[in-house]
């Protein structure tokens, strides 16, 4: 059994280290959607035209992350972390330095390449690991909501005391010694799983697997296009849509966002629990039934209501995720499951980065944010449409299948 190779300090550093991965993966995707705010006029750019030096970056979030889920199956876990920490570091440090939009653009493409290990490598650990899928995945979750939720305010920050090149350096560099440490502290073994199960979970067949996958791919795609437009948006939302925002300058606005997205912090451990009670098809729909109108609502206020909303919104799309990650992981075999996250990821983090040149042709042409808000309420209906269809295997709960971790 793997598990028998591993002690337990080198498992719960391993984990720690991938709870710190979680967090910082997310912290730097998100730094230059609040940054940009004080770019537009050194650079004399649109936001619309700046936000799109973003896209290649998220586009490789996600489109990166299978060639990077396959190389943690197929070679090493344990490098493909090391190279995580030290290629995310050195390519914030370097886009600190940029001296033109162009510059600037491939600074953030190599942070967004370097980002796309993490989620592949990172959440097949937690799950080939955990005795509890789904409420470790919540825990992780926490991790990496945080750093969407603090991103803001960090960046922000940065930007008022060293200016907006700060805000990448500073994390850089701490990025930077984690994955000097991460190689010393851990070592290979507790991340490098070899053998494990080509099994699928008990009760699912093979049928199953394939009609389940099929329908998560397309709301997996949703969901990222909801979740990406929340959380690149709001900065740009909350300044032109919040009083409060607008007189309290960046600051101000990083501070609002990051109050509204910790509330997120708590949907992963939320969601979490109830993955691991109720059927994991229940719980997926659920969150999305809830989130359709509020997302129209929303499309109409302004100032706190219109917080709150987004709050709500972002609180309820995480707490579906450790559910969405569960069924992942009961319609793909172990030994496929880093590379079944990569593939997730393609589509949640990669194709979905069409949100980006969406939200700007929209606010370019419109002013505003009313019809971005009314989409996602669209698009939220559509994934209880079409997550309507899951197979059987998703109706029973994440801790009645034990985790596929062992070998063979």
């Amino acid at each position: 059994m793997i598990a028998e190779t591993l002690t337990l300090t080198q498992r719960n550093r391993a984990v720690r280290f991938s709870n710190i991965g979680h967090f910082y993966s997310h912290l730097f995707m998100l730094i230059y959607p609040t940054v940009v705010l004080a770019l537009e006029a050194e650079f004399n750019r649109t936001w619309g035209e700046l936000l799109a030096l973003a896209l290649p970056g998220f586009v490789l979030f996600g489109v990166a992350a299978l060639p990077a889920g396959w190389l943690g199956d197929r070679w090493s876990a344990a490098n493909m972390f090391t190279i995580f920490f030290i290629g995310t570091g050195s390519a914030a440090i370097l886009t600190g330095f940029a001296q033109t939009p162009f510059q600037l653009g491939i600074g953030l493409t190599l942070i967004g390449l370097m980002n796309s290990i993490y989620h592949p490598v990172g959440t097949s650990l937690i799950v080939r690991q955990a005795v509890n899928r789904a409420r470790a995945l919540g825990a992780n979750g926490v991790y990496g909501t945080a750093g969407i939720a603090l991103a803001a305010v960090i960046s922000a920050s940065l930007t008022d005391l060293g200016g907006w090149r700060a805000a990448f350096v500073v994390p850089g560099v701490l990025c930077l010694a984690t994955g000097i440490a991460f190689p010393l502290l851990v070592g290979r073994v507790a991340l490098d799983m070899t053998g494990v199960t080509t099994r699928l979970d008990p009760g699912v067949s093979r049928r199953q697997a394939i009609h389940g996958l099929a329908i998560l791919a397309v709301t997996i795609l949703c969901i990222g296009l909801i979740a990406q437009s929340l959380q690149v948006g709001m900065p740009k939302v909350f300044a032109v849509r919040v009083t409060l925002a607008g007189e309290g300058g960046l600051t101000g606005t990083g501070m609002l966002v990051t109050g509204a997205l910790l509330l997120a912090a708590f949907g992963q451990l939320i969601g979490g629990r109830l993955a691991e009670r109720y059927p994991l098809k229940t719980v997926y729909l659920s969150m999305y039934a809830m989130l359709a109108p509020v997302a129209v609502l929303a499309a109409g206020w302004s100032d706190m209501p219109l917080v709150v909303a987004s709050a709500v919104m972002m609180l309820l799309l995480t707490a579906s995720l450790p559910a969405e990650n569960c069924l992942v992981a009961r319609f793909c075999p172990a030994a496929w499951h880093a590379t079944a996250y990569g593939a997730k990821f393609v589509l949640g983090l990669g194709v979905s980065s069409l949100a980006l040149p969406m939200m700007g042709a929209i606010f370019d042409g419109t002013g505003g944010f009313y019809w971005l808000y009314v989409a996602l309420g669209a698009i939220a209906a559509l994934v209880v449409a079409i997550a309507a269809f899951l197979p059987p295997a998703a109706a029973t709960a994440a801790s009645a299948v034990p985790a596929s971790g062992a070998a063979e």
